[in-house]
C-alpha cells in the first residue's frame, strides 16, 4: 500500500483508502466483507448506526416496509425492528464510549509530553483513533455428531466496519472532516449494495415460515489508536 502523503487534504481520504476485494467466498469459511468509515467524535455514532442499518436492510429477510432516516446529507435505509434497533444503538454507543476513552487517554499523554518538552512550534489537530464493529450472520444447523444432539449456529457471513475518528480543532478542519465523512459513508453504502448484489450463492436456504430465519451478532473491538493523525490528513 502506498504511504500517505503528509500534504494530502482530507477530502482525498476516499481515494487513499485501499480498494477492498468484494469478499472472501472460500467455501471453507463464511463470506467476509470489509467497509471503511470516517467521522468526527460528534457524528461517529450516527455514521456507524447508518452503516449497520444498511447492512441489515439487505440481510433482514422478514417482510418489512422500506423506510429511510437521514444520516448527514444522506437518506439511508433502516430496519424498523425494536430488538435490532436497540442492539445497534447499544453497540454504536459502546464504540463511541471506547473511542472517547481512547481520545481522553491520548490527550492526557499528549499534555504530559507537552509539559515535559521544551517550548517550540507545533499545533494542528491530533488525537482521534480507530475501532471496528463486526456483524455475523448465523445459520441454525442440526449437529452431525450423534453424541451431541440439538442444533448449532454456524456463521455464513461476516461484515467488518473499520471506523476511523479524527478530531478537528478549527472550522476549516471541521468542514474537511464533514466532507470526508460524507464521502466515506456514501462509499460504504455503495460497497454494501455492490457486495449484496454480487454475492448471493452463499446465503443459506430460508426454511423458517415466520420471523427472522438467521440469528445475528454485533461485536465491538477496539483497534489501534492515532491512525487519523498518522495519515497526515489535516
Amino acid at each position: 500500500m502506498t504511504e500517505a502523503n503528509p500534504n494530502w487534504k482530507l477530502q482525498d481520504i476516499v481515494a487513499y483508502l485501499p480498494e477492498i476485494p468484494r469478499g472472501n467466498m472460500d467455501q471453507r469459511g463464511p463470506a467476509e466483507f470489509i467497509l471503511e468509515a470516517f467521522a468526527d467524535p460528534g457524528s461517529v455514532k450516527e455514521v456507524v448506526k447508518g452503516i449497520l442499518h444498511t447492512i441489515f436492510f439487505h440481510r433482514y429477510f422478514p417482510l418489512i416496509t422500506p423506510q429511510t432516516r437521514p444520516v448527514l446529507s444522506l437518506a439511508l435505509p433502516y430496519v424498523s425492528d425494536v430488538e435490532l434497533e436497540t442492539l445497534i444503538e447499544q453497540r454504536a454507543a459502546l464504540l463511541e464510549r471506547q473511542l472517547d476513552a481512547e481520545r481522553s487517554a491520548h490527550h492526557h499523554h499528549h499534555n504530559q509530553n507537552h509539559h515535559a518538552a521544551a517550548p517550540g512550534g507545533g499545533g494542528g489537530a491530533d488525537g482521534g483513533g480507530r475501532g471496528q464493529v463486526s456483524v455475523r450472520f448465523l445459520e441454525r444447523k442440526r449437529r452431525k455428531a450423534w453424541i451431541v444432539r440439538g442444533e448449532e449456529e454456524v456463521c455464513w457471513e461476516v461484515w467488518t466496519v473499520k471506523v476511523t475518528v479524527a478530531e478537528p480543532k478549527t472550522e476549516n478542519e471541521r468542514a474537511k472532516v464533514r466532507q470526508a465523512t460524507e464521502q466515506t459513508l456514501l462509499a460504504a453504502v455503495r460497497k454494501i449494495m455492490k457486495y449484496v448484489n454480487a454475492n448471493k450463492d452463499h446465503i443459506p436456504p430460508i426454511t423458517a415460515t415466520s420471523g427472522n430465519p438467521f440469528p445475528y451478532q454485533i461485536a465491538v473491538n477496539q483497534k489501534e489508536a492515532g491512525w487519523a493523525a498518522r495519515m497526515g490528513i489535516y
